[in-house]
Formats: structure tokens, C-alpha cells, sequence
């Protein structure tokens, strides 16, 4: 039931009622909340019997005026948080501590207006490449806060991602179609590693460039993973380091999940440096138990950067087209195109789950070799 009290204003007397609506999701208690502007207790009387219809029938929305984004966004993140991986969870926290929360986090939701996001979504699209994973968030947070009845609308809704004016030119959108090597490039570079660096940096740099695996893929690799009787891979996790703590997470689709075949220099190198690590063991006061093929001395996991790290370093002392780390992956894409294998058999072997993937990496190479064409008959016509 509703109580009625009539105050004082400097327009004159008012009237007010209180009221007991849902139960706050923020405390798990139903909540008392005041209706207050009424000029007589005959109108303050027939809303308070409207709003109580309306809690009965269950289409009573309250708009609460105090709620900030940051505390349903807390209470959002506490109810999906298990649905995520914990490599996805970290992502998620990352987006909204880096981009969203400095917008947001103490606003009211009552004050948040479709104007409002708009404008922010203006400015993150020029601070970052893409804001639609952003705007998802935040559209969740909105929806989460409609289910709880703390808001009637949302207002990240019909709001427009604004294009670039580089997306509008395409010979100035970024072109990822150099980023891989030729055949000579790759024995330039692993004759250097070979000679320069550990055994274990020349089998992380063969096995990327010779499987097309993922760096967290090829970081994560056990011996259980190898199987020498039918030379194959089994491709099924990938190294995650959160909390100073390393872990295997579990690839996430099915097509990430895979058994690929090695050929004979690979295996014979996996080989030559089980035999390896057995003999440093062997000479070791405290031997260390590694869990992955790669490993540092102390039997840890490499840090996630140091490929991209170890590929900087020695790309410094050569002279070749310099690419990055996933360009070995696409390094080995383009090969097996070359070698005349189909899409479908690259889609299958690099864990692709969509197919576009692969026919991008397809266009790429298949862009490269024809720009290649005036130099080929170029060369050709100067001798």
C-alpha cells in the first residue's frame, strides 16, 4: 500500500507518495521509492493506484534515479562471467576499463542518452580500428539493465558506427598482402637461427612456419601432442598467461581442434631435440620438469611475446622483407597454395572455422604473384 505525505515547495504544497516496486537486483531487496510533484492527493492517489496495477500485472518499470552504469555493469559481469573463457574474460575487463568505464563508469543510467552514446562512440571509432566489439558490450549492459527493470529503453540502440574516411579509399586501406615470405626468404632466415640461436628458437620458428599453427598453439605444445609412429600433430589448445599464471586453454572451435601431418624434417627434428632436452636433464644438479616442448631452463612456458621478440631480433641482423609473427603463419599458407593444395585443404589444415579466412589469405597471394607479373617481364626483357 501506498503512503501519502504532502510537503512544502517554493511553488506551494506538494504532494508525494511512497511506494515498495520490484526487488533491486543490486541488493536483493525490494525496493521503497517516492513519486513526488502531485498538486493535489486526489492525483498523487490515482498514479499510486496506476503504479500498483502495474507491479500486480508485472509491466511496472522503474526507472531508478540513482543506479550508476558501473554498478550494473559489475553486477552484468558477475551474472557472464562463467559463460566466458578466461582469456575472454581478461579481454572483456581490458574493453571496459580501457574504453568504456572512462566514459560511463559514474553516470547515472537515467542520464545516458542516445546523444550521449553516440558521441562516444564517434570518439573511440578515431582512438581505435574497430568499436563494434565495444558497442556489443555495452549493448549488453543496457539490455541486462532492462531485464531488471532499471531502465525502460536502450540507448546504445540505433546508434551508427561512423566509417573512416579510409574505408572509403582502397589503395590506402591497410594491405596485409606482403606479409609473407618466399621460399628463399624462409632459408635465409632459419640458415641464420639455425646458426645463431638455441635449438629451441630454430624448432619454434620451423614448426610455425612448417604447420602454419598459431603462436599460442605452437607455445602450448606437449610431447603427448606428437605422434612419431604416424607423424601428425594434434593441434587442440592454446598458452594463456593471466595472474602471473600459465594455462592451456582449450581451442575455441571445433576447426581450431585439429590433427595436422608433419613431414620428415619436421619429425626428425622433434626428434633431435627430445634427445636434446634428455641429455640437459641428464647434466642438470635439479632437473626441471617442463609441461611444454618449449620451455625456459626453469621448465616454465615462453612468454606469449617472445616470438614476436626472437622474430625482431633477428630480422634486425638480415636483410629480408620483414613480416611479422602471423606472417608465418600466412608464410605457410601461401606455400601450400603454391604447392597446389585447395582451399579447403588449407582451411582445414591452418583450424580455420569460416572459410573467408581463408580465401582472404588466398587474395592476398594471389594479389602478391600478379604484382610480381611486371617485374618478372621486366627482368626478363633486360637480358
Amino acid at each position: 500500500m501506498a503512503s501519502f505525505q504532502k510537503y512544502q515547495t517554493k511553488d506551494g504544497i506538494k504532494w508525494l507518495y511512497k511506494y515498495y516496486s520490484v526487488v533491486d537486483p543490486l541488493t536483493g531487496k525490494k525496493k521503497q521509492s517516492t513519486k513526488r510533484g502531485f498538486n493535489t492527493k486526489k492525483e498523487a492517489q490515482l498514479d499510486a493506484a496506476k503504479t500498483e496495477q502495474e507491479i500486480a500485472s508485472g509491466t511496472f518499470i522503474t526507472e531508478d534515479r540513482s543506479v550508476t552504469f558501473n554498478e550494473v555493469y559489475k553486477l552484468w559481469y558477475e551474472t557472464a562471467e562463467a559463460s566466458y573463457k578466461p582469456s575472454t574474460r581478461k579481454a572483456v575487463i581490458s574493453k571496459f576499463n580501457k574504453r568504456i568505464l572512462p566514459y560511463f563508469c559514474n553516470m547515472k543510467l537515467k542520464d545516458i542518452n542516445r546523444l550521449y552514446c553516440q558521441d562516444v562512440i564517434n570518439k573511440l571509432s578515431q582512438e581505435i580500428k574497430s568499436v563494434s566489439d565495444i558497442k556489443m558490450y555495452m549493448n549488453q549492459v543496457f539490455e541486462f539493465a532492462i531485464t531488471n527493470e532499471l531502465i525502460s529503453s536502450n540507448p546504445i540502440k540505433g546508434i551508427k558506427i561512423p566509417k573512416k574516411s579510409s574505408d572509403h579509399l582502397a589503395d590506402e586501406a591497410e594491405d596485409d598482402s606482403f606479409n609473407f615470405w618466399e621460399k628463399s626468404d624462409i632459408k635465409t632466415f632459419l640458415d641464420y637461427v639455425q646458426a645463431n640461436c638455441s635449438m629451441r628458437d630454430y624448432l619454434m620458428f620451423h614448426l610455425m612456419i612448417y604447420t602454419g599453427a598459431r603462436k599460442g598453439e605452437i607455445l602450448a605444445l606437449t610431447w603427448d601432442d606428437v605422434d612419431f609412429n604416424t607423424k601428425t600433430l594434434q593441434l587442440n589448445k592454446t598458452l594463456f598467461h593471466a595472474n602471473g599464471e600459465f594455462m592451456s586453454l582449450t581451442s575455441k572451435t571445433k576447426a581450431s581442434r585439429r590433427v595436422i601431418s608433419l613431414d620428415t624434417t619436421s619429425i626428425n627434428l622433434l626428434k633431435k631435440y627430445s634427445l636434446e632436452l634428455k641429455k640437459q636433464q641428464l647434466q642438470r644438479v635439479r632437473p626441471s620438469e617442463a609441461t611444454t616442448i618449449l620451455s625456459r631452463e626453469d621448465g616454465t612456458p615462453l612468454r606469449l611475446a617472445y616470438p614476436n621478440d626472437k622474430l625482431a631480433e633477428v630480422l634486425r641482423s638480415l636483410n629480408i622483407k620483414p613480416i611479422n609473427v602471423h606472417g608465418l603463419r600466412h608464410t605457410h599458407a601461401s606455400l601450400l597454395f603454391e604447392a597446389g593444395a585447395t582451399i579447403k585443404e588449407v582451411q582445414e589444415r591452418l583450424g580455420h572455422s569460416d572459410m573467408n579466412m581463408t580465401m582472404n589469405i588466398y587474395t592476398h597471394v594471389t594479389k602478391a604473384v600478379k604484382e610480381k607479373t611486371a617485374d618478372k617481364f621486366e627482368k626478363f626483357m633486360e637480358l
